[in-house]
């Protein structure tokens, strides 16, 4: 069984900063991409930022320059670095782990309120 748990999220003001933590646990074949997406109220969810095994790292546009994700791989953790932050960015946080095969698993989601 798999299991995908987020943590670190909570209430910031505009221009403050969070730092989101995810672990995954149990029997995984190969992690391949980590990532976070996030779901706004009213809105589809999106992807924020992802990284590959191997260090490379994407984002959405709207974080550029604001957010860094990075991971151990040896700890099955993957975090992401959120600062600068603005109401925009209040939403549920999810965190993503794909496999070599590209099944995906994905956590209960992470509260972060960004008040202007």
């Amino acid at each position: 069984q798999v299991q995908v748990v987020e943590s670190g999220g909570g209430l910031v003001q505009a221009g403050g900063s969070l730092r989101l933590s995810c672990v995954a646990s149990g029997t995984i074949f190969r992690i391949k991409n980590m990532g976070w997406h996030r779901q706004a109220p009213g809105k589809q969810r999106e992807l924020v930022a992802v990284i590959t095994d191997s260090g490379v790292t994407h984002y959405a546009d709207s974080v550029k320059g604001r957010f860094t994700i990075s991971r151990d791989n040896a700890r099955n953790t993957v975090s992401l670095q959120m600062n600068g932050l603005k109401a925009d960015d209040t939403a549920v946080y999810y965190c993503n782990v794909a496999n070599a095969v590209l099944k995906e698993y994905w956590g209960q989601g992470t509260q972060v309120t960004v008040s202007s």
